[in-house]
This record gives structure tokens, C-alpha cells and sequence, in this order.
């Protein structure tokens, strides 16, 4: 146990976690030259395409210094606020943390939220200054506001470039030096925490696992403590580019375990795995429960795919533990799930994941935020949809989550974000001068104005260079209510919204708009009509398709022409009461879209 090291790497996002990691990979010779390519350990196909990671990866490497071969676990985090789950479960398995700052941009957001986790889980931190080799570098600077954040001497910092490879040597170094050898009793019973699991479909479920006390073998009977299950411990072994198995993994070592599980609901991250005859007295403890911050439904297209979503879902679950997920119905849209996401980004990853490993042809609806709605009565409840909204008789008061949202920002954008935040109903709580050329700005705004476009439009206003962090805090009372799309007299549950009274009128506006251009049109004409319990704030109509009916009718009195079109009017009369009207899946996303 003494030669073993198990740390992660932490930063904002696209501060160059992952091309570091590919270099330490390479000077371990952990990969070979032909395995080796850009982001190694990001392997999903829309990690790589849009530069960002999204799963934590975890790694073994062999690296000998001063004549002796230590073993050192490494754990590639993502940097996104939407995937901080991710980062806490790779915390909880490891004694040390990386800390990269890009020497051109500095610490920002994310940077400190990741670093107070790790502080709260008593792991060794060791800066490192990454992206030296850019001409817009600001070393002396950065070096400052690393000092200032963690109150480490300026030897501490390591200077590094994830491009030339400057530095990895210092960075192994350190981790050796500096990162405690995990603690653990090898001879007490097996107690090992599971953080990550994936699915294969040809050898069920594997679980990755970190042990804290104890060894498992090969054929060891083991446990789940959370389901209770008991299975044979078919393969372990150690994560590798690719697994390799091991007869034995002894305390303060990460490894995997194929054990034949096939139910994707057996194995929970965060669980506690030990031996079925001899099991440790309790389970690991500080695995923190994954709170949603965004709602959406997601139905299939074609309705008899609701089984194959639960699997599909599932499966996704066992990859993503951040996911929550239950069934609902909806009138217009048949059987499917109501689902829990992290943010806007995690629900878009999501669904891509959905289409692309599962072939699964999806709806999503409105995404919203949870309420509490307060009756006469005195009860209260949690409001998922707008569906569940209770009767304005009964209705006493509704109360919304607030955030506490962290902006770091360059001093030239104060204004432009001043005024998105407050146009998003949120109240400026503190404004400090961190250094000359950064801000930070604290609001406290509601959820529900994050949720759709809050963070891109950040991005461009502060043209990339703001960064947002966010966490709950409370919920206070607000005046909501319940807006409803009604076609044709009809409504049109999947596209109702629960909205701030005081934006109702314009949003309804707004939506009705969209919608007549995406609503094709009929033989009769349509309503499209926004409403707010009884009362109508906005319409709009789709004409109907024309057809000249007294074309046919040349000369003669004018009362034949006229006979002809009430004959119409009452046909077009009859087909309106009857005719129902089909809303494109465009629709629905359109509304996603609308300030864009």
C-alpha cells in the first residue's frame, strides 16, 4: 500500500484536464505509441466532437522513481458545471487532487467549486499552472491568485503545458511526494466504495470500485450492502486502457469486477461492496445523493418503444448515476418519463446519447424546475409539471427555488451581465475586485430563469470569458402561473409552462408566434391561443387552405356564387369541430429555441 497514489484531476472546464492527462499517460509509457491519439480517455464519440469531457475515467500507471515502482491511479473529472456529480464521486475515491489553472485565463468558476469539494474531502491539493507555451500566458499573475485561493507557497505551483509535454515529470513527482499512501487495514473484511459502473452486452455489468479496507479475490462471494444481492466475483482486475484482470486487488487499490449482473437497477453508485461471508460492520459513508435542477419529459415517437426506453434508460443510468428518471402520461403524448437532469447541457447530452447508443427516437418536452405549492388547506406538495398545478380555488400560494450564482467575469462586461441577470429577475448580492481584471459577482437569482439559454447567453455577452457557477439555496414564495397552448379549443399539455405572471404576456405572445409558423395548415382554420386559466393573453390564426369553389360558376345571378360559399362556410364549419390538429415534434423543440 505504500507504493500506491489515487488522485483526480480538477479544473474549469477546457483548461486542458485531459491532453495533461494523455501526457502523463505517454511518459508512464501507460500507452503505446499506436494506441496513442488526442484525449485518450475521453472515448465517446461526442466527447471528442465537442472538446468537452463528460464521464470520469479512471486509469492505472506504473511510473519508477528513485528505483522504486509505485502504482498511480489516475482520475480524468470533467470540468462543466452540468457534470459536477461526477467530479464528487471521483473525490470520494481518491487521497490527492490536481489542480489545473490555464496560465492564460486564470481561476474561474468552476476552478473553485471543485476545489472546496476537495478541500471538504481532506485531499492533498497540488496546483499545477497549465497552457505555458501561449503567448498570452500570464504566469506571475495566475501564480497570485492560486496563492491567495489556497495559501500555498510559490515552489508548490507546478508550470506545465499539456502541448509540449513541460513539466510531467514534476507533476509525477509531486503526486508521489505529496499525496498520502491510502489507509486501509488489508486483513479487515472487504469493505470497497463502487463509483462508476458501465453496461456490456456481452458480459452484463461492470463495476468499478476503489477498496478501503480488506482484499477481493477471484471467486469471492461478494455483496451489494445497498440491494443485499450476492454474487460470485467471476473477474477483477485492474483499469488499464483496456481491463486487466488481476487474482487478487488488496486495500488502497481501484479496480473492476464482472460478476454476470444483468438488472441495471442491482448496482448503485455509491454502494459498498464487501464479502458475503464475512461483511464489514457498515457502509461507506459521504456519498452525497444527486440533486436534479431541471425536469423534462421524454417520450418516444412511436409509443410502443416505451419498454425499449426503460432499458435504454437504464442502461444510461448505470453510466450517468446523475440521472433520475419515472414514468408519467400525457394526453398528447402518450406513455414516457419524466426526467431529472443536472442542467441544460446534461439534458442535451442525454438525449444525443439516447439517439445515438440506443437508436432511440425521442420527444422531449419543456424542461422546468420543481415547485412546492401551498392549498388552502394548509398541505403542500411538489409540483414536477405544470399538469400537476392544483385548481386556483385551492390554490394558496406557490414557492420557487433560488439560486446562489458565482460570475466571474472581466471588468469590461459588468454591465452587459448586470443587466441579463436582472432581466432575469435576479437581485446583486456582493461585487469584489479579486484582482485588477476580475470580478466576481454574486446574485441570487430564481432556477427557472437559468434553465434555458441563462448560460450561452453569459457566454456571449461576455464573449467566453465569464464563468458561472450556481447552487441552490432556498424557496421563496412567487407569483406563478400556469400557462396553456390551446389549438383549435384544445390543449396541448405538452407545451404548458409554468411562468412568472409578470413575463406571461409577452412569453405567450411570443409562443403563439412560433408556433403558427411550425403548426401546418389545415382544410379549416386555427386558434392558436395562449391562456392563463380562463383568460386568452395572446392568438393567433392559421388561415385555412383555400379553395375557389365558384370557379366553376361563370354568368348567371349572383345568388347561385353566394349559395355555393355559405355551402362552403358550413362545411369548413363542420370539419373545424371535428378536425383535430397534429403538432409537429419541431414545435416542441421550438420552444426551447425562443430567444435564440
Amino acid at each position: 500500500m505504500q507504493h500506491i497514489r489515487n488522485f483526480c484531476i480538477i479544473a474549469h472546464i477546457d483548461h486542458g484536464k485531459s491532453t495533461l492527462a494523455d501526457r502523463l499517460l505517454q511518459f508512464t509509457k501507460t500507452i503505446t505509441e499506436r494506441e496513442s491519439k488526442d484525449q485518450v480517455l475521453d472515448d465517446m464519440d461526442l466527447e471528442r466532437e465537442r472538446g468537452i469531457t463528460i464521464k470520469s475515467k479512471a486509469i492505472q500507471m506504473e511510473h519508477i522513481h528513485e528505483g522504486q515502482k509505485y502504482v498511480l491511479n489516475l482520475i480524468d473529472t470533467p470540468g462543466h458545471v452540468d457534470f459536477s456529480y461526477e467530479v464528487s464521486r471521483s473525490i470520494a475515491a481518491c487521497e490527492g487532487a490536481l489542480l489545473i489553472v490555464d496560465a492564460a485565463q486564470g481561476i474561474q468558476a468552476q476552478t473553485i467549486s471543485n476545489l472546496y469539494l476537495a478541500i471538504e474531502h481532506d485531499l492533498t491539493i497540488i496546483p499545477v499552472l497549465n497552457k505555458m507555451d501561449l503567448p498570452g500566458a500570464m504566469p506571475e499573475e495566475v501564480m497570485d491568485q492560486i496563492i491567495d485561493l489556497i495559501g500555498c507557497d510559490i515552489e508548490d505551483i507546478i508550470p506545465a503545458s499539456g502541448k509540449t509535454g513541460m513539466g510531467v515529470e514534476n507533476i509525477l513527482k509531486a503526486i508521489i511526494e505529496r499525496v498520502p499512501a491510502p489507509k486501509g487495514d488489508p486483513e479487515a473484511p472487504l469493505q470497497a466504495l463502487v463509483f462508476d459502473s458501465v453496461f456490456n452486452s456481452f458480459r452484463g455489468i461492470i463495476a468499478y470500485f476503489r477498496v478501503m479496507n480488506g482484499s477481493i479475490k477471484k471467486g469471492d462471494k461478494v455483496k451489494f450492502m445497498a440491494t443485499e444481492k450476492v454474487y460470485n466475483a467471476d473477474e477483477i482486475g485492474t483499469l488499464k486502457l483496456s481491463l486487466d484482470p488481476k487474482p487478487e486487488i488488496r486495500a488502497g487499490d481501484v479496480g473492476y469486477i464482472v460478476s454476470g449482473i444483468k438488472e441495471a437497477r442491482e448496482v448503485k453508485v455509491g454502494d459498498t461492496l464487501t464479502h458475503a461471508d464475512r461483511p464489514c460492520s457498515e457502509a461507506i459513508q459521504g456519498f452525497e445523493n444527486v440533486k436534479p435542477m431541471v425536469f423534462a419529459g421524454i417520450y418516444p415517437v412511436d409509443t410502443e418503444d416505451f419498454e425499449e426506453l426503460r432499458a435504454s434508460l437504464e442502461k444510461l443510468q448505470l453510466n450517468d448515476a446523475s440521472l433520475t428518471f419515472e414514468p408519467e402520461s400525457s394526453a398528447a403524448l402518450g406513455f414516457g418519463f419524466r426526467c431529472g437532469f443536472l442542467g441544460m447541457l446534461h439534458m442535451e447530452i442525454i438525449q444525443e446519447r439516447l439517439e445515438r447508443e440506443f437508436n432511440m427516437n425521442v420527444i422531449t418536452t419543456v424542461p422546468n424546475v420543481s415547485y412546492w405549492a401551498h392549498t388552502t388547506k394548509g398541505d403542500k406538495f411538489l409540483m414536477r409539471t405544470p399538469s400537476d398545478m392544483p385548481d386556483h380555488n385551492t390554490l394558496d400560494f406557490i414557492e420557487e427555488p433560488y439560486i446562489r450564482a458565482q460570475i466571474i467575469t472581466k471588468p469590461d462586461f459588468i454591465g452587459p451581465i448586470m443587466s441579463l441577470c436582472m432581466d432575469k429577475r435576479g437581485i446583486i448580492v456582493s461585487q469584489n475586485y479579486l484582482m485588477s481584471e476580475r470580478v466576481e459577482l454574486i446574485f441570487e437569482m430564481p432556477l427557472a430563469e437559468i434553465v434555458f439559454d441563462f448560460y450561452d447567453k453569459l457566454k456571449t455577452i461576455s464573449k467566453g470569458y465569464a464563468s458561472f457557477d450556481y447552487h441552490i439555496t432556498e424557496f421563496r414564495q412567487s407569483d406563478l402561473v400556469k400557462m396553456d397552448i390551446l389549438l383549435n379549443g384544445e390543449q396541448v399539455d405538452a407545451l404548458s409552462s409554468l411562468i412568472h405572471r409578470s413575463k406571461a404576456h409577452d412569453f405567450g405572445k411570443r409562443l403563439c408566434e412560433k408556433l403558427k409558423e411550425l403548426v401546418p395548415r389545415q382544410q379549416f382554420q386555427i386558434a392558436i391561443q395562449a391562456a392563463i386559466g380562463a383568460k386568452i393573453v395572446a392568438r393567433e390564426n392559421i388561415s385555412a387552405m383555400r379553395k375557389d369553389v365558384t370557379a366553376k360558376c361563370y354568368g348567371g345571378d349572383i345568388s347561385r356564387k353566394r349559395k355555393l360559399l355559405e355551402k362552403q362556410k358550413e362545411g369548413k364549419k363542420r370539419m373545424r369541430q371535428i378536425g383535430s390538429v397534429e403538432v409537429p415534434q419541431t414545435a416542441f423543440l421550438a420552444v426551447l429555441k425562443l430567444d435564440k
